[in-house]
């Protein structure tokens, strides 16, 4: 299902068609969400890991592309993919704020540098929290970059102060 929204930046006139991601984009994807993680890290004044995630990434989205529980949609400049969001759906013993127990963890938000602050963000997150939504998700939570903070703000997001992590 393809939307097209046409967007003027700088007297570029563009048109961005929006796609739900198949497996033939996969590979791009898969480059774009280590570059958007590299990008997260250098922004926090720390440098990325050399950890090798490309392997591991195909075996996760293929098997949860497969099993429905991880969605992408794509933001297009022709043939190029100048935006992506990622979706995961999980579940846990359902709870107050949360009684489905069906979350969507957001990920892999990321727009090619050239093409940001044109909304194309904000209609990515709108399509995967829509999947979210069909799923049956109660909740949808993600960790923010620092860039991201305002986009999810904007949206309705909300800071939870009890996030906390363990390591393993």
């Amino acid at each position: 299902m393809e939307q097209k929204h046409r967007l003027n930046k700088a007297d570029i006139d563009m048109e961005i068609t929006y796609k739900k991601m198949t497996e033939a984009e996969l590979g791009t994807f898969i480059k774009m969400r280590i570059t958007q993680l590299k990008e997260e890290y250098t922004s926090e004044g720390k440098v990325p890991p050399e950890v090798d995630l490309e392997a591991a990434l195909w075996d996760f989205y293929h098997r949860h592309m497969a099993d429905g529980t991880f969605v992408s949609w794509l933001a297009m400049d022709g043939e190029k993919i100048v935006g992506t969001s990622g979706m995961s759906m999980v579940e846990k013993p359902p709870y107050f704020s949360c009684p489905t127990g069906r979350l969507g963890l957001l990920s892999s938000m990321f727009t090619d540098p050239a093409y940001r602050r044109m909304g194309i963000a904000k209609e990515l997150l709108h399509r995967v929290v829509e999947e979210a939504r069909a799923y049956g998700c109660g909740a949808v939570q993600i960790t923010a970059s620092n860039m991201g903070v305002k986009l999810y703000t904007a949206y309705g997001f909300t800071h939870n102060g009890n996030f906390m992590q363990y390591k393993l």
